[in-house]
């Protein structure tokens, strides 16, 4: 068993209550608990039509209301996916609940760019997420999928 922060997070990450558990949270109007870093996107299913919920770490936030995440599993992840069939999502962070957004998918060097300005700002947290994913998906990573979520001002 491999009780390094990777391995433990590669690990936690295969665990789906656990990555399940904030859904709860947000659902609830506490998001806020889970601070200004982690967002719950609520998407469509592709296929479904239903609603979908996934919690994820916002990489970079700018002033005019684009949050930008990644999709550590590649685009083999399902809101990934989703996403790509229909952008038109909700966005809800801290205190933010349930905001219309729609989502861009970047082109792979602007995410690259983007995960460099992640790992200078957060050289701790990318270390732990690259080995995580690397872990869990069994190969060495060096950029993953991004996701610009452009929030609706007009409220």
């Amino acid at each position: 068993m491999d009780l390094s922060p990777s391995g433990i997070a590669a690990r936690a990450l295969r665990t789906r209550w656990f990555v399940r558990a904030p859904i709860g949270l947000y659902r609830r109007g506490l998001g806020w608990i889970m601070g200004d870093r982690i967002l719950m996107l609520e998407h469509t299913g592709r296929t479904s039509g239903e609603p979908r919920f996934v919690c994820l770490e916002i990489v970079e936030r700018s002033a005019d209301d684009r949050l930008r995440i990644v999709s550590g599993f590649g685009e083999r992840a399902q809101w990934y996916r989703n996403l790509q069939a229909d952008p038109h999502c909700f966005v809800s962070t801290g205190r933010m609940r349930r905001r219309p957004a729609t989502a861009h998918l970047l082109p792979d060097e602007e995410a690259r760019r983007a995960l460099g300005r992640y790992a200078d700002a957060h050289p701790r947290d990318w270390d732990v997420l690259r080995g995580a994913m690397e872990k869990a998906l069994g190969h060495p990573v060096d950029t993953f999928p991004m996701v610009e979520l452009r929030l609706d001002t007009a409220l």
